[in-house]
C-alpha cells in the first residue's frame, strides 16, 4: 500500500533527526565549555542542563523534546488516514504537509530567537491542521465522509 500521506510522515521524522543533530552539535561544545564530561553526571535527564549551559543551547533540546510529543499524534492519525484511503483526499495531504511545515517553522523559531508569541502561532496553526486530520479520520470511521 502506498499513500501520499507517507511523505509528510517521513519528512517530519527526518526533521526530528535534523533537530537532534543540531541539539548535539551545540550541546556537546557547551558542556565542554562548562567542564561537563559525558562520563560525569549532571542529572537524570537533559533538562537538568537548564541553567547550566546557555539557554540558546537548550532551546534546541527543548524543541527536540517537543517533536517527540504532539507529532506522535500526527503520526498516528496520518497512518490511520493512509490505511483508510484518506490519503487520496487532496485536503488531507495538504493538511499533513501544512502540519509538517508549521512544525518546522516552530522548530526554527524556538531554536533561534525563541519568541514565545511566534512559537504559539506556529503551534496553533499546526494543531488546527492536526485537528482537521483527526476530524476527517473520525468522519471516515463514522461513515459520514464518502
Amino acid at each position: 500500500m502506498d499513500s501520499p500521506l507517507f511523505a509528510p510522515i517521513v519528512a517530519l521524522v527526518a526533521w526530528t533527526f535534523v533537530m537532534m543533530i543540531w541539539m548535539y552539535a551545540v550541546r556537546f561544545p557547551a558542556m565542554a565549555r562548562k567542564g561537563i564530561s559525558l562520563k560525569g553526571r549532571v542529572g537524570s535527564k537533559g533538562g537538568d542542563l537548564d541553567g547550566v549551559v546557555e539557554p540558546q543551547v537548550q532551546w534546541k533540546a527543548h524543541n527536540h523534546n517537543h517533536l517527540l510529543e504532539q507529532p506522535t499524534l500526527f503520526y498516528a492519525i496520518a497512518i490511520v488516514l493512509a490505511l483508510q484511503g484518506g490519503g487520496a483526499f487532496w485536503l488531507n495531504v495538504w493538511l499533513a504537509w501544512a502540519y509538517v511545515g508549521f512544525r518546522v517553522i516552530h522548530s526554527l523559531i524556538q531554536a533561534t530567537v525563541n519568541v514565545v508569541r511566534w512559537r504559539f502561532f506556529a503551534h496553533l496553526a499546526a494543531s488546527i491542521c492536526l485537528f482537521a486530520l483527526t476530524l476527517h479520520a473520525a468522519m471516515h470511521i463514522l461513515h459520514v465522509h464518502h
